[in-house]
This record gives structure tokens, C-alpha cells and sequence, in this order.
């Protein structure tokens, strides 16, 4: 993911993931682009190919459909790297721990990281 702090691989954000914690952080200073935004909306694509056109971009995929994106990991990590999440209604407080995970890290590429709703 490109942040204002660090350069890391950005991810491409997979179709059903809140806009309220991808506008935060984009306001973290993270790169995000959106399925939509990418051109991919209203296709219906399969989780794989979601991931196939994120690693063809050179991008990792924000998600929380966390059950298949793992199971794609597992299978195939040769990817851009997997950021799976469960739904959490504190928007701002996801983006936070997402952020917090992504400045962790040297690079996403090939990684699978979960994050959690607290409790």
C-alpha cells in the first residue's frame, strides 16, 4: 500500500467492502482504489479473478469475504497480498488497525493478513 509514510503495495478494494473505511484511509495517506473505480463494478467477477486483476495491477485486495480470500491464498500465494477482515460498524476504528498492520510491514506481496473487530 503507497502511505505518505512508507511506500508499500496499495490495495484494490474488493466490491462489497464499506466506502466510510476506505475513505479514512485514503485520509491515512493510503493509495486506494476501489473495484468501482478500477472498472470492475456490476461484472459479477469470481473471487479469484478479483485477485488476478489486483496482482495484474500490482495491487492487494481489501476484503471481507474472508472465508474464500484465504482458501484463494492458501491455493495460489502468488499474489499482491490478501487484507481480510471482518465487518466492523466503527469504520474509523477499522481503518485505524488497518493502518496500523500496513505500517508494520516492509511489503504486502504475497501475505495474508486478518484483521479483526475487537471483543
Amino acid at each position: 500500500m503507497k502511505t505518505r509514510r512508507r511506500d508499500l503495495d496499495p490495495p484494490v478494494f474488493q466490491r462489497n467492502f464499506p466506502l466510510p473505511v476506505v475513505l479514512e484511509l485514503r485520509r491515512l495517506g493510503h493509495d486506494v482504489v476501489t473495484i468501482q473505480e478500477a472498472g470492475l463494478a456490476n461484472q459479477e467477477l469470481p473471487d479469484d479473478q478479483v485477485l488476478a486483476a489486483a496482482t495484474a495491477d500490482r495491487r492487494g485486495v481489501l476484503t471481507i469475504n474472508r472465508k474464500h480470500f484465504i482458501r484463494l491464498h492458501r491455493d495460489s500465494p502468488r499474489h499482491e497480498g490478501i487484507i481480510a477482515c471482518t465487518f466492523d460498524p466503527d469504520f474509523s476504528g477499522q481503518a485505524g488497525r488497518i493502518d496500523q498492520e500496513l505500517q508494520a510491514l516492509e511489503s504486502l506481496a504475497g501475505r495474508l493478513i486478518r484483521i479483526n473487530r475487537p471483543g
